[in-house]
């Protein structure tokens, strides 16, 4: 089940959830609205290799805006700094910002119970379209979960994204064995 606009200040409350910064007028019905924050990335080299640690560009965005292309992979990260201590997370974009040919994410939409962190998102675009820091750019909603937690995601020793940032990061897929 997904947590109603009552249920997440609830669990802000205990503590469960936590966004910072907080605003109430980013609540919705049963999501939380997340901002771009003001960095972006782009990797350095055109073809990324899956077992080597591909480097990236980090830059900002100019207070006058930036024009996303097709065909460039863009790494954004959240305004927001979340902590999720007894939920799944998942990050969607919102319909606005699909309408102006934004996706936010390419297949990490999903959180884990214990991610702490701002999101990286894997931004791109149908068409050049200007973004800003600061702009809408999704909504997180929270799930249930089903169970007790083993070890929360905050708690792998093998957890590739838990060094708070608030700058996008990179794939750490060359951290896998394969």
């Amino acid at each position: 089940m997904i947590l109603s606009d009552k249920r997440i200040l609830e669990e802000i409350d205990k503590g469960t959830i936590i966004i910072e910064p907080f605003d109430p007028e980013c609540l919705g019905t049963n999501s939380y609205d997340v901002h771009l924050g003001k960095y972006l990335a782009t990797y350095k080299d055109r073809v990324l290799d899956a077992k080597a640690h591909n480097q990236i560009d980090h830059f900002e965005i100019p207070k006058d805006g930036f024009v996303l292309h097709p065909g460039t992979l863009y790494l954004g990260v959240t305004l927001e700094y979340t902590e999720t201590h007894a939920h799944i997370p998942f990050l969607e974009g919102k319909s606005s910002t699909g309408r102006l040919g934004i996706d936010i994410h390419a297949t990490a939409g999903k959180g884990d119970v214990g991610f702490c962190n701002t999101w990286t998102l894997e931004i791109s675009c149908a068409q050049p379209v200007k973004v800003y820091a600061g702009m809408p750019i999704g909504q997180l909603i929270y799930f249930m979960v089903a169970g007790e937690i083993e070890t929360m995601y905050n708690a792998k020793s093998n957890a590739k994204y838990n060094n708070k940032t608030t700058k996008p990061v990179e794939s750490m897929m060359w951290k896998n064995r394969f």
